[in-house]
């Protein structure tokens, strides 16, 4: 009998490509079919939030995700388990997450415990 296999993550590749201007939307229309997506016209969210530079990515990925649930840390830490304390130094880059605390959170947050760690 085979095991279950882990899926491994999927990567992704940026792509620069020049050619004739009239010919750009049928070429973004034939990469399209393959899940390829336009990003010219995106913004990094380092330069729409230049403050946070510096900070752990963890923490600003937690900070979000509760504020998205429209959570306070309290009702937070009563969902997870996880003390009210640990999640206000989790968001404050103060005390890393580690993988079980990313699981029990992102059951909560409905996040892939992976964008924590």
């Amino acid at each position: 009998m085979q095991e279950p296999t882990k899926k491994p993550p999927t990567e992704t590749v940026d792509i620069r490509i020049t050619g004739p201007k009239w010919k750009k939307d049928a070429v973004l229309r034939d990469i399209k079919k393959h899940g390829y997506v336009d990003t010219s016209d995106c913004i990094s969210w380092q330069e729409l939030f230049p403050e946070l530079e510096g900070e752990p990515k963890y923490s600003i990925a937690l900070r979000g995700a509760r504020n998205k649930e429209g959570l306070t840390q309290v009702e937070l830490a009563e969902k997870t388990g996880i003390p009210q304390s640990h999640i206000s130094s989790m968001e404050n880059g103060k005390k890393e997450i580690g993988k079980e605390r990313a699981k029990r959170l992102a059951e909560v947050l409905n996040i892939d415990y992976r964008v924590f760690l």
